[in-house]
């Protein structure tokens, strides 16, 4: 006779086992229609879990972030009923929740088109009408095997084969349909309503570009209509800002297929990169870092010291020399122990800060390359710090200060902040682990930080802490990160004098604010919509012409801007005044500089700016003063329109 404790800590008494769902009918008609899911005691588990011992119960309905996360799920095995209603011969694959949605790879005789995805899209609201149950069936290893043998599902196969003998396997059967997945997934598909078929793409088995390429369809998938609007309202301006689109009106930079994932950055992008460079690298010596340069590529035997082989070996690329083996680097940081390493150390010259923005290589699957977002080749705001254990919470807060003072800089000024502990595959001992984690927890709660606590997703070395940007669309960007890490600097030998004279291992802090360089620059782009903050745009300002008769005045103008260092360009073609103040709007050039037979007779400037707004006419130091005066600001103030 099982005692259920619910979450007010009011207790039922029931005569024999029940279900989530029976105890959620229970309660009440309207917590029964609305049951997705419950927590017994700690584990969440589906609505048709029988409860037969005394426990504590949370009944899971689409208001809660779980079941919002179920319902993804569950539109993947609704899009997997539809596909094979479809296409019959189709193999599905994998279909994980993701950020926003879901996706599902599919092994397809033909490349399916979007005509493809409006039919099948189709076909799931025609089987959601159907409002039917979803049964879900414990089964052994064998019999799940069996059931996708004679289904034909070889990817599923594949994956049985990997399971041990005594882990739980769960079958989910859509009336025909049946898959395969830990659950919890929705009872009925009446909680499945709000939904959209996003895009199709391309993806290796496993991510593996040795096997076989799948189609990959992703979908979105909300509790509700409003959320749904909302989000497809998001994702429309998303579209309008992709840095790639941007990157290529705006002339910054391309890839191509002779390079897949490397920049090609064109004059315009390289002088952002080059401002946020400089920036940041102003930034690091006001705090005390010393900026350094290391070899990409090194011998692979460092990467095995340093761990990094067992863990990245398959990301990394290698060549070999003379009968040596290398790795192009894909981090900095066991070459930033070497150069801690040259010289004997004292407890005296610690911390030391080690910077560097460091070109890495990684072998990212080809169809996971995303533009800036996710490239081969990219160049990390990196630094290392090496302290003594004591100096750890001093050394997190500096970074800590520091790393608000850029966001806010950038116009960014709410922060997400999570707490990543040790994951399954580590190095290092639970004691040092132990340390690790206390420390890091410690700075966390003397800075008076909200953070997400993330269980087991920390770095292989150590715990960390990650910061999150969040852009003027509400989308999420982690960038920034600090990691304790009391592992690598022994695995490579790095040592200091202590005050007792006795040789000690320091504490390892790995550090960046805005993480991979390419990647932040796509952030920008997308967040600004190419309207930059004066200090970041490419031209900050465009010195027009309204006649042949003022081309001697414009030169004259721009050699004086260029002079005092500003990014300025001339416009001096041979067509109408509007067309040339369209072109450069479109461009988004913070201003425009108009000089006609009046201006140049009066020695003035005329002054738009991209929004369009004419400021009238002023003389040129009082234009450069508006322009220091934006610069100045960086981007928490933008232009003044």
């Amino acid at each position: 006779m099982p005692t259920i404790t619910l979450p007010d800590n009011t207790q039922r008494e029931y005569e024999k086992p029940l279900t989530i769902m029976q105890v959620a009918q229970d309660i009440g008609p309207g917590l029964g229609k609305a049951a997705i899911a419950g927590y017994i005691d700690d584990e969440l588990h589906d609505a048709c879990e029988l409860i037969e011992n005394d426990t504590h119960l949370r009944i899971i309905t689409n208001k809660d972030p779980e079941g919002v996360e179920i319902i993804r799920h569950s539109f993947a095995h609704l899009m997997g009923h539809a596909v094979k209603q479809l296409y019959p011969n189709a193999k599905m694959a994998i279909g994980p929740v993701i950020q926003d949605g879901f996706y599902y790879d599919i092994d397809t005789e033909t490349p399916l088109t979007p005509d493809d995805l409006q039919k099948i899209e189709s076909r799931m609201n025609e089987l959601i009408k159907k409002d039917y149950d979803v049964i879900r069936e414990v089964v052994s290893r064998d019999k799940a095997m069996q059931t996708f043998i004679e289904r034909n599902e070889p990817y599923k196969q594949e994956i049985i084969g990997e399971i041990s003998d005594n882990e739980i396997i769960k079958l989910y059967y859509h009336e025909e349909y049946t898959d395969m997945c830990r659950g919890p997934h929705v009872p009925n598909t009446r909680h499945l309503r709000h939904f959209k078929l996003t895009k199709l793409a391309g993806a290796y088995w496993r991510g593996n570009s040795d096997n076989k390429m799948l189609q990959r369809i992703y979908g979105t998938a909300w509790q509700d209509k409003k959320s749904m609007k909302q989000y497809l309202v998001q994702l429309e301006e998303a579209e309008k800002r992709d840095h790639r689109k941007l990157g290529k009106k705006q002339d910054l930079f391309h890839f191509q297929e002779e390079a897949p994932g490397m920049v090609f950055w064109h004059q315009k992008g390289w002088a952002i990169y080059k401002v946020i460079e400089e920036y940041i690298s102003e930034k690091m010596k006001q705090h005390g870092y010393e900026e350094i340069h290391t070899p990409e590529v090194v011998d692979i035997s460092l990467w095995k010291q340093s761990g990094h082989w067992d863990k990245f070996r398959d990301d990394m690329f290698t060549t070999s020399s003379e009968n040596r083996d290398y790795a192009i680097k894909p981090m900095n940081c066991p070459c930033h122990v070497q150069v801690f390493n040259q010289g004997l150390k004292s407890y005296r010259e610690l911390p030391i800060r080690l910077a560097e923005f460091g070109s890495c290589h990684r072998n990212e699957a080809s169809g996971t390359l995303h533009g800036l977002m996710r490239a081969r080749n990219f160049t990390q705001d990196d630094a290392h710090i090496f302290c003594t254990e004591e100096q750890i919470q001093g050394e997190v807060s500096n970074f800590i200060t520091m790393l608000f003072e850029v966001y806010g800089d950038f116009g960014f000024d709410e922060i997400i902040i999570k707490f990543s502990t040790r994951p399954d595959k580590r190095v290092g001992s639970d004691a040092i682990w132990d340390k690790a984690e206390s420390a890091l927890k410690l700075a966390i709660d003397k800075n008076k930080l909200e953070c997400e606590l993330q269980p087991g997703e920390g770095a292989f070395y150590g715990p960390k802490i990650e910061f999150s940007l969040k852009d003027c669309i509400g989308r999420i960007w982690q960038c920034g990160t600090i990691q304790v890490d009391f592992s690598m600097p022994e695995l490579l030998g790095a040592s200091y004098i202590a005050e007792d004279s006795s040789k000690h291992t320091p504490v390892m802090l790995h550090r960046a604010v805005v993480g991979s360089m390419e990647r932040f620059i796509g952030i920008l782009i997308e967040n600004y919509a190419g309207s930059y903050p004066v200090w970041l745009a490419p031209v900050q300002a465009v010195v027009v012409s309204i006649t042949e008769n003022q081309t001697e005045y414009t030169k004259k103008v721009l050699k004086i801007l260029k002079k005092q260092g500003f990014r300025v360009e001339d416009d001096l073609r041979n067509e109408t005044i509007g067309l040339k103040i369209r072109d450069h709007a479109m461009q988004r050039v913070p201003y425009q500089i108009i000089l006609g037979a009046r201006e140049e007779q009066e020695n003035k400037v005329a002054v738009r700016t991209r929004n369009s707004d004419d400021l009238g006419s002023m003389t040129l130091e009082d234009f450069i003063q508006r322009l220091e005066g934006d610069i100045s600001r960086l981007g928490r103030i933008d232009l003044e329109e």
